[in-house]
């Protein structure tokens, strides 16, 4: 059972500190939260990234910004 410590606590195999999370038997692991030094882990619900649709924006094309080559050509002569 995984269970999250509120106390530290070290062992032969193991040294933990408060917030540490660590999997032990099940008996084991009630002792220690019937005593008061742990409280069954929650596993937390992953974040998962969403990506949010993109909606098209759709504009009027406006004229183009371009001179036109039919002048008067006035500067020919």
């Amino acid at each position: 059972m995984k269970i999250k410590m509120l106390v530290g606590l070290a062992g032969n195999e193991y040294s933990l500190a408060p917030g540490d999370e660590r999997d032990f038997p099940d008996g084991e692991a009630n002792r220690l939260i019937v005593a008061g030094y742990a409280v069954p882990a929650v596993a937390e619900k992953a974040e998962r990234a969403v990506v949010q649709p993109v909606t098209e924006r759709r504009t009027k094309k406006g004229k183009a910004d371009v001179v036109s080559s039919e002048g008067d050509n006035s500067a020919d002569g």
